[in-house]
């Protein structure tokens, strides 16, 4: 038995749910990946990913690595570059939770979007690249993938505010009078529903994208677990959310950094170039985005510190770290909601 999982049960199930696979096989943990604990496992027969429920008693529908491995196999095909799933198992006695197991794609992955090992003109390629694979992922056709019923259709930010305001509770650890009055001030100001339906990815981010080794060309979007059929905006919002946060290994922002002598876009172009991609004029009211991505993450982040707590999470230390940014999440919400 290994501290990570029974070695010799996942090779006894790969052997007879993974076509060509050959053991013997080792294992090492990413050290990404706080909700769904990852692991990469090298075999004779190639290098391959598993990716497992966390252990330990969870939010009912957290931490869908079945959601995951359905669009993931569905995207197989299309513009949206993603790993080769090979099997899901849905048989929690073999490991103790539900897992699946996908392909080891090899590229560079940027945890840090200053970029800082690659060169001006890279740097503006693989941005823009980013660009075109966020607008390839709205652009999937539903109905040819089998996503149509990803998810329900319609009232999308209705929905993930009801969600997660509901997990935040569920998870809180203590009064946040930020968080509270974000909260409201979502509610109190909902778009009308533009009758646009995507797939979206939840937590669309450059350290969720692996880039080419030699090139600056997405080849694998990752971590889909909060993906579902939404509305579009919130990805793109995501992304700009993220920019806004300080630079560093915790914030893993661009605030403050000298983006135009990186190479690296505004907020405005990239936004720009996105509209052009999507044949959209511009888009009103994008500070409601902004405000509920910092809401969202705020909550998710929460849903972190809880697990912490209880003595669930993956990297608890880490876990603990970054539940202490709840509050910041949620002021930068606000500070958001000013700007609609």
């Amino acid at each position: 038995m290994s501290a990570l999982f029974d070695i010799d049960a996942v090779e006894t199930w790969m052997a007879a749910h993974v076509p060509g696979f050959r053991g013997p096989i080792s294992v090492e943990k990413f050290a990404t990946g706080q909700s769904n604990p990852t692991f990469k496992l090298t075999a004779a027969s190639g290098a391959y990913v598993l990716r497992r429920k966390p252990p330990g008693q969870l939010l009912k529908s957290a931490h869908a690595v079945d959601r995951e491995f359905r669009v993931q196999r569905a995207l197989s095909g299309t513009d949206v570059p993603v790993a080769r799933m090979h099997a899901l198992c849905e048989d929690e006695s073999v490991i103790g939770s539900m897992f699946y197991v996908m392909d080891h794609v090899q590229g560079r992955s940027f945890v840090d979007p200053r970029l800082p090992d690659v060169s001006a003109p890279d740097r503006s390629a693989i941005f823009d690249d980013m660009n075109r694979v966020l607008a390839a992922i709205h652009s999937v056709d539903l109905s040819a993938t089998g996503l149509n019923d990803y998810g329900p259709h319609g009232n999308y930010y209705q929905r993930q505010i009801d969600r997660w305001t509901k997990q935040y509770r569920a998870t809180e650890t203590e009064a946040l009078p930020e968080m509270d009055a974000l909260i409201d001030w979502l509610a109190d100001n909902l778009p009308e529903d533009d009758g646009r339906v995507t797939l979206v990815h939840g937590d669309y981010r450059i350290d969720n994208l692996l880039f080419a080794p030699d090139r600056p060309t997405c080849v694998a979007v990752l971590d889909w677990e909060l993906s579902t059929l939404g509305h579009p905006y919130a990805d793109l919002a995501a992304v700009i959310m993220q920019w806004g946060l300080p630079p560093g290994d915790v914030g893993r922002g661009l605030a403050g950094v000298d983006r135009n002598q990186l190479g690296i876009p505004e907020d405005h172009a990239f936004v720009e170039a996105y509209c052009r991609r999507m044949g959209l004029p511009g888009i009103d009211r994008f500070g409601f985005y902004l405000a509920f991505t910092y809401f969202r993450m705020a909550a998710i982040l929460q849903g972190v510190k809880r697990r912490a707590l209880d003595g669930n999470a993956s990297n608890p230390e880490k876990a603990l770290e970054l539940g202490a940014y709840v509050p910041a999440f949620a002021k930068g919400g606000l500070k958001s909601a000013k700007t609609v």
